[in-house]
């Protein structure tokens, strides 16, 4: 999940281009807006008269959605954050109501984006748009929030107001067992036998750093993984270290952090986030996101470093209900990449990790395993977005 602050004012939907909209959705971020699209391909595949509407960004766009708003262009995370931006998001939260009430599509896809989705799936409800509402337009829910981690009183809620619901990990359909809800399990897209991650490991590879791709996170994360990798070349002068970026916006506040350190010119390598050209790394830190679980499974060494804004950070602390922040470890129950949160992330302590990762072979035998018991638990071999495709398909029945 991204976010880049490239707020537009004033905030201009485009109108459907059909006479019907069998289909809206409605993605927020980049990672929702990616998997989005991988449903609209098949989507399309199926049903090529199927006249598709998205809130979401360029991904959708290039896989036939009609894109109404580029909404990754303005996704933020954190309490702070999103109250910072609140008038944004209150003219664009109506002006998305509006939009709805004007043309009216056939169904709505929500996925992932909980703050801005469910709010709007409520207030479908109570303005009566909403088939639970009274109104013809059912709300379907693709990837869902993390109730099993903080809110869970959600769930009750999300049963009002929702008519189904399709999530990536198994163990989300249990945390919806005691609600109406019908919820589906459609398997991890980093599951699929087709899916090549993007990261590889190479014990003769440089060390990996993934600060992310909010810039925020990113602003108070990387400066934390450089100091650990500075200390690590003291005693291992001959160390280089791959840094992988997510678009211009992050490459910039990179490169900007980057030249706070001159120590390390020469030692550090800026790299676009490419499809279909995986990264060699022989230890990697990371930030808590997606990316995390894509190392992990790649069978790399790490450990998880993240710093809040201090706000986030204890309204987390009263708010969330799982002991690990990474999806590898939530998944396998235990520290299987060790987490470094707020003051714990040391410089001293990060180079200690990139020592151990390089040097155990225990911790790379360890590693290997979990990794491929983290296959298994993401139900390995199905391909998520036909699951989703035909989880979605049965629920609108399409013309075909």
């Amino acid at each position: 999940m991204v976010a880049a602050m490239a707020f537009v004012s004033p905030i201009l939907l485009a109108p459907a281009t059909e006479q019907r909209v069998d289909l809206l959705i409605i993605a927020g971020e980049h990672s929702g807006d990616e998997q989005a699209a991988r449903l609209v391909l098949e989507l399309k595949a199926r049903h090529p008269n199927l006249s598709i509407a998205a809130l979401g960004g360029v991904k959708l766009a290039e896989a036939g959605a009609h894109l109404v708003y580029d909404m990754t262009a303005s996704a933020v995370v954190g309490f702070f954050e999103v109250v910072r931006h609140y008038p944004f998001f209150k003219i664009l939260f109506g002006k998305v109501l509006e939009w709805i009430a004007t043309y009216k599509p056939k169904a709505i896809l929500f996925v992932d984006y909980p703050g801005f989705n469910l709010r709007l799936a409520k207030t479908l409800k109570t303005t009566g748009l909403s088939r639970k509402g009274g109104g013809a337009i059912p709300l379907y829910y693709y990837i869902a929030p993390q109730v099993w981690a903080w809110k869970a009183a959600r769930r009750f809620s999300m049963a009002e107001t929702l008519d189904a619901l399709a999530v990536i990990f198994p163990f989300e359909v249990d945390a919806f067992k005691d609600t109406t809800l019908p919820v589906s399990f459609v398997g991890h897209p980093f599951a699929h036998e087709g899916y090549q991650l993007p990261v590889a490991y190479d014990t003769a590879a440089p060390v990996l750093l993934l600060p992310g791709s909010r810039k925020a996170a990113v602003k108070r994360i990387f400066p934390l993984m450089l100091e650990g990798f500075q200390v690590f070349l003291e005693k291992n002068p001959q160390a280089q270290a791959t840094i992988l970026y997510p678009s211009p916006v992050i490459q910039n506040i990179l490169e900007d952090l980057l030249a706070k350190y001159p120590l390390l010119k020469g030692h550090c390598k800026l790299l676009p986030r490419a499809e279909g050209s995986p990264v060699a790394a022989s230890a990697v830190l990371t930030s808590s996101g997606t990316m995390s679980l894509n190392c992990a499974l790649a069978g790399i060494p790490g450990a998880i470093v993240y710093r809040a804004a201090l706000v986030t950070y204890w309204i987390g602390r009263l708010l969330v209900k799982v002991p690990y922040l990474g999806i590898a470890n939530l998944l396998l129950n235990e520290a299987f990449y060790p987490e470094y949160i707020q003051g714990a992330a040391k410089a001293a302590t990060l180079s200690e990790e990139l020592d151990d990762c390089l040097t155990n072979p225990q911790r790379l035998a360890v590693t290997k395993a979990g990794a491929a018991r983290l296959k298994i638990a993401l139900g390995a071999g199905r391909d998520v977005s036909r699951s989703a495709a035909s989880w979605l398909s049965a629920l609108i029945r399409p013309q075909a």
